[in-house]
C-alpha cells in the first residue's frame, strides 16, 4: 500500500485526507492519505523519508520550504519557488505547484477579470501572482510589511504595504493569508478591508471550510464570492494525478473528489 500526506501547521481542518481517499476507496487503489501536523518546515524532506511516503501535498507555512526539500522541480513550480506537490521518484522528491491552475478552475465563472489585487505575501500569493500575469491580468500585491515584497516587484506587480496603499478598482480581491483560518481576524485592518471591498466586483478566499470574517464582509456587500473549497477541489485532482503517476484517469479522479464534499 501507498502512503500519501498532507503537511502543515495547522493541519488537523484539512480535507485532503477525505479527498483523496474517496478517490482511492472507489477506484479501488491500493493507497491511503494522511495528516502530519509539521511545525518546522525544515524538517519536512527527513519526515517525509521517515514515513515511507510515496507523495505529499503541502500547505501553509511549508511551501516555500518544500520547494528547497526537492530534489527536482518540474513545471510552474519552476518560475515561483513555491511547492505544495511532492512525487517520491525513485528516492528523489520532485516538487510540482497545482495551486495557480486549481485557482483559475475555481473562478472560471467570474467573468471578465482584468485587474486583480492579491491580499498576503506567501507562498499561495506568488504562485497565484504569477499565473495571473500569464492570464494578462494587472495584478496588485498588498501586505502588511515591506520585507516579502521583492519577489512581487520583480514579476512586475504594484506592491503596497498597509502604510502606502492607494486605492484602486478591482474586478477580483483574493485573500492568501491565514487571517480568519484560526482567528477572527481579518487580513489588513477592518476600514481598508471595508473600502477596498466597496471598489471590486468579486472576492476570492484560499481559506476554506469557513465563512471567513474577509467573505462574511464581502457578502455583507452583496458580492459574488468563493471560498477556498473550489480551490481546494481543482488543486486537489491535478495533485492526485501526479501522486498516482497518471495511472488514474482526471475524470474517475474529478468524480469521486468532488463527490467527497458532500460528506
Amino acid at each position: 500500500m501507498k502512503l500519501f500526506a498532507i503537511f502543515g501547521d495547522p493541519v488537523a481542518h484539512s480535507r485532503s485526507p477525505l479527498m483523496h481517499n474517496t478517490v482511492f476507496k472507489n477506484l479501488h487503489y491500493d493507497a491511503c492519505y494522511t495528516r502530519v501536523h509539521l511545525l518546522d518546515g525544515s524538517k519536512l524532506r527527513e519526515t517525509f523519508f521517515a514515513l515511507g511516503l510515496s507523495g505529499a501535498n503541502v500547505t501553509v507555512p511549508h511551501k516555500e520550504e518544500a520547494f528547497k526539500a526537492c530534489d527536482e522541480i518540474r513545471g510552474f513550480a519552476k518560475k515561483v519557488g513555491v511547492v505544495n506537490t511532492i512525487v517520491n521518484e525513485n528516492d528523489k522528491l520532485i516538487g510540482y505547484n497545482t495551486d495557480a491552475d486549481g485557482f483559475i478552475y475555481a473562478i472560471s465563472e467570474f467573468e471578465n477579470i482584468k485587474k486583480v489585487l492579491i491580499l498576503g505575501a506567501g507562498g499561495t500569493a506568488k504562485a497565484l501572482s504569477a499565473k495571473f500575469l500569464e492570464e494578462s491580468w494587472d495584478v496588485s500585491v498588498l501586505n502588511r510589511s515591506e520585507n516579502r515584497l521583492g519577489y512581487f516587484k520583480s514579476l512586475g506587480c504594484t506592491c503596497f504595504t498597509w502604510d502606502s496603499f492607494k486605492l484602486e478598482e478591482y474586478d477580483l480581491v483574493v485573500n492568501t493569508t491565514s487571517a480568519g483560518l484560526k482567528d477572527d481576524n481579518l487580513p489588513a485592518p477592518s476600514e481598508m478591508i471595508e473600502n477596498i471591498l466597496n471598489h471590486t466586483r468579486y472576492a476570492a478566499d484560499a481559506i476554506y471550510g469557513k465563512v471567513t470574517p474577509f467573505l462574511q464582509c464581502a457578502q455583507n456587500k452583496g458580492l459574488t464570492s468563493k471560498d477556498g473549497a473550489a480551490m481546494l477541489l481543482g488543486q486537489g485532482i491535478l495533485a492526485n494525478e501526479l501522486m498516482t503517476r497518471n495511472e488514474l484517469s482526471k475524470e474517475d479522479i474529478h468524480r469521486f473528489m468532488q463527490e467527497s464534499f458532500l460528506y
